[in-house]
């Protein structure tokens, strides 16, 4: 709210006799804010507060932080349905979120954003008056007006506008507002308004495409970077040959020796925009499709394309077509480079231009910085479900000779592929319905073999068990074979300890993740019942859904929620993808991998022990959530047991804590030590075991404890977090990290103390007294380092000694 009132001058000398009135109204005068939507004199609006039109269509306020911790004074839809910033005062000056902001209308009428520790930011200032005016009872105000517009406008003293001084619609930003024009407003100031995009969707700084009015032709350009790459062609029966605009609009077109303008006109009850977005698509107030610069390559017209010299190496036909997913191209001859200064429409004319540039993305999820690919082609390289948006180039085949050939080469081909697919699609017709009876006739005795025998009866007490109280489902053998389209190989995610997993969408349409456990797990149905009355008990944001199981003879299945994201490895350890998590995003997964395993350890109905926590067991949702999976090796006790001490010792070396490896103790602290590997791993983005040289401690927990001693523990960071990370966090993280390695339980913490040092920048961290396994390489290599392994504690009473272990 902003409130404010003009001091008269009998009211100044009263001020100036008393030194505590002065102070008072000096106090008053800096506190003073807006009413209604217009600022007075003397008014400001705080980094907290906002001004609204009339009827509250528009708002003006501090908006971030953007990309950077940027913020911005905007001026934005103040809608149900809408909020979309129109407006941007300061994109070239933006001002560090932290400060301490303000826009304020001083006496003189200067209206200028003020922040901490910065010299102010002039919106607009009066010039000086002329000496007959010096008693001028004009009244200066700044209202922001129920169009959008944002103006500083002189007051007669009857309160009517006697002229307008400065408005927004004069600066425009990427948004056109009906009443707001584009072109030459002013033959004598040469003054010509545009539109320009943003860099990216996080960033307002100017971006490389705008759009203007060209009143020698009478038509809307596109440049990208000063070059004419769209127009929109003439106005005929008041639409533009290239324009198609989702709700009814008119337009205005101004040319006297005033002006030469274009604006858009629409009526109060329809409200409409223009947007030219960082692609170079200009969508209307739906999101719908104005116009398409983004299609644009120099070599077609569509749609109103213009030409222009293209690469040597660029053909008619070629495009880029946006894929979702990240490319896995290990081995493909495929490299990439990075530039973190352009937004994606840069991207995409600076690609187009470099003849080894195949495809290419965004750097960052604000989709800022560009990664080129290079190599022979994208084509064929494997897709990795991430919801990851990049542009790949296609290149369309090119065809020689006349017109004449190639037309009798399209009506031959296509009369001959006519012929082929009839008797091709006979063919598979008929070998469908042979498939499909014996399909049938082998379903049906399976069932019949199924159901008469004593396992099958178990099932049927086996559902009937677990549905009590729980949102769970025992699936039918041959729904979980369509699901998985026969367990294809096209739908295998990924191969465990236990045995596959595939991806299956079952008949509702929903997605889900199928593990087949290996018939040689040694798992009977009443253990199997048990692991799964175990995992039903468990409901937690951060704990991965079973959502049922599949039992058919020795089949078990289990059916999971799908993480399309994967696993934290598959981003964590390559060096591409863990570009993606930044320091904000690491800190959140390991956040939720500790509530997660806090309510294992002390708030479900049983206190749980993983006893596999590692990367490849954290799953990563739509948001990039962490959830614990794979409790095939969890064991559970009352909340009374502190200890179990068992011969059967499961697990993954590099994350087994010692106790539990050399003498089968296992406890909640077991499980600690698990995490802090984990944790050092995210801060690394380093696996335990890269720890190759022989000069080297034999794991990542020895290097860090080695950079610890010598003060250097930042030196463990990930370099690609440089640019990201937070000073305090990361080392606060690598100190309880040391602190969950220590070599015995007792000094280990536990997780609800854990989340407090992580979370809570006053709570006290104690010094670690040295980690566990701080031992030189000795005989351990490759894949024990990383498999969930299983061995006999009687085998074994040293870890460096050679043991028979059976892979899970």
């Amino acid at each position: 709210m902003i409130s404010g009132t003009l001091r008269k001058p009998y009211f100044l000398l009263l001020v100036f006799t008393s030194h505590y009135l002065c102070l008072w109204c000096w106090i008053s005068s800096n506190h003073v804010k807006a009413a209604n939507d217009t600022m007075k004199p003397g008014d400001s609006l705080s980094g907290s507060d906002k001004l609204c039109s009339q009827n509250g269509t528009y708002c003006i306020a501090f908006n971030g932080p953007f990309a950077g911790g940027l913020t911005y004074l905007t001026i934005y839809a103040n809608m149900r349905d809408d909020d979309w910033i129109v407006w941007i005062s300061n994109r070239n000056q933006p001002v560090v979120n932290n400060s301490a902001l303000n826009l304020s209308l001083d006496y003189s009428g200067a209206l200028k954003i003020e922040s901490q520790g910065r010299k102010p930011i002039i919106l607009y200032s009066p010039p000086p008056p002329p000496p007959q005016a010096a008693g001028n009872n004009n009244t200066v105000v700044a209202t922001i007006k129920e169009t959008g517009n944002f103006v500083v406008q002189q007051l007669n003293p009857d309160g009517s506008v006697n002229s307008v001084l400065w408005q927004s619609f004069d600066h425009p930003t990427d948004s056109l507002l009906p009443g707001m024009k584009l072109g030459i407003v002013n033959h004598k100031t040469g003054h010509n308004l545009s539109l320009v995009s943003w860099v990216s969707e996080t960033s307002p700084a100017p971006g490389p495409f705008s759009l203007e009015w060209e009143p020698k032709e009478g038509e809307l350009i596109i440049k990208r970077r000063g070059q004419v790459i769209w127009r929109s062609g003439k106005l005929r029966d008041k639409r533009f040959e290239h324009i198609s605009e989702d709700s009814p609009v008119n337009y205005a077109i101004e040319s006297n020796e005033d002006e030469d303008s274009f604006t858009i006109e629409t009526s109060i009850k329809e409200r409409t925009r223009w947007v030219i977005l960082q692609t170079g698509r200009l969508i209307g107030l739906k999101g719908t499709y104005i116009a398409r610069a983004d299609l644009c390559y120099g070599y077609n017209t569509d749609g109103g394309c213009q030409r222009w010299e293209i690469p040597t190496c660029r053909y008619p036909g070629d495009v880029f077509e946006n894929r979702t997913g990240f490319l896995n191209f290990s081995g493909n001859g495929i490299s990439y480079e990075t530039n973190t200064s352009y937004g994606i429409g840069d991207c995409q004319a600076i690609c187009w231009n470099n003849c080894s540039c195949i495809g290419f993305m965004s750097f960052t999820d604000d989709g800022t910085g560009c990664i080129y690919f290079s190599g022979k082609s994208l084509e064929g390289v494997t897709l990795n479900d991430t919801g990851q948006m990049f542009y790949m180039l296609v290149k369309k085949p090119q065809h020689r000779g006349t017109k004449k050939w190639i037309w009798i080469s399209v009506v031959v081909a296509t009369a001959l592929l006519a012929i082929c697919s009839s008797i091709l699609c006979l063919a598979i017709n008929k070998r469908k319905h042979v498939l499909e009876d014996k399909k049938r006739k082998k379903m049906k005795s399976g069932i019949q073999d199924s159901a008469a025998s004593d396992e099958s009866t178990c099932i049927e007490e086996f559902e009937d068990d677990l549905n009590k109280g729980h949102d769970f489902k025992v699936f039918s053998y041959a729904s979980i074979m369509e699901a998985t389209s026969n367990f294809s190989s096209e739908n295998k995610l990924g191969q465990g300890g236990f045995g596959p997993v595939y991806k299956g969408i079952l008949t509702t349409g929903q997605e889900v993740a199928v593990k087949r456990l290996s018939k040689t797990s040694g798992q009977g149905i009443v253990e199997f019942k048990n692991e799964l009355k175990l995992i039903c008990e468990l409901q937690h944001v951060n704990l991965v859904q079973l959502l049922g199981c599949c039992i058919q003879e020795q089949e078990r299945m289990l059916i999971y929620e799908y993480m399309p994201n994967k696993s934290l490895d598959f981003f964590l350890f390559d060096n591409i993808r863990s570009k993606f998590l930044n320091w904000q995003k690491r800190f959140n997964i390991i956040e939720g991998i500790c509530q997660g395993l806090l309510y294992l350890h002390n708030y479900s109905r049983l206190k749980i022990i993983h006893r596999d926590l590692k990367a490849s067991n954290i799953l990563l949702d739509d948001n990039m959530n962490p959830k614990i999976s794979d409790f095939g090796m969890a064991r559970m006790f009352t909340q009374q047991e502190s200890t179990i001490n068992t011969k059967r010792i499961v697990g993954t070396y590099g994350y087994m804590a010692p106790e539990y490896a050399m003498e089968g103790i296992f406890s909640t602290k077991s499980d600690v030590y698990s995490f802090g590997v984990l944790l050092l791993e995210i801060v690394s983005g380093r696996r335990n075991n890269s720890f190759y040289d022989a000069d080297h401690p034999l794991n990542l927990v020895g290097h860090a404890w080695e950079l610890w001693n010598k003060g250097e523990s930042l030196k463990l960071m990930d370099p690609s977090l440089n640019d990201t990370f937070v000073q305090d966090e990361v080392q606060r993280c690598i100190h309880v990290g040391l602190l969950c390695v220590e070599h015995y339980a007792k000094d280990r913490p536990n997780m609800l103390d854990i989340i407090s040092m992580l979370t809570n920048k006053s709570a006290a961290v104690i010094m670690p007294r040295g980690p566990a396994f701080y031992v030189r390489r000795q005989t351990f290599e490759g894949e024990m380092f990383s498999k969930s392994m299983e061995f006999d504690i009687d085998s074994t009473k040293e870890i460096s000694t050679s043991t028979e272990v059976e892979a899970r």
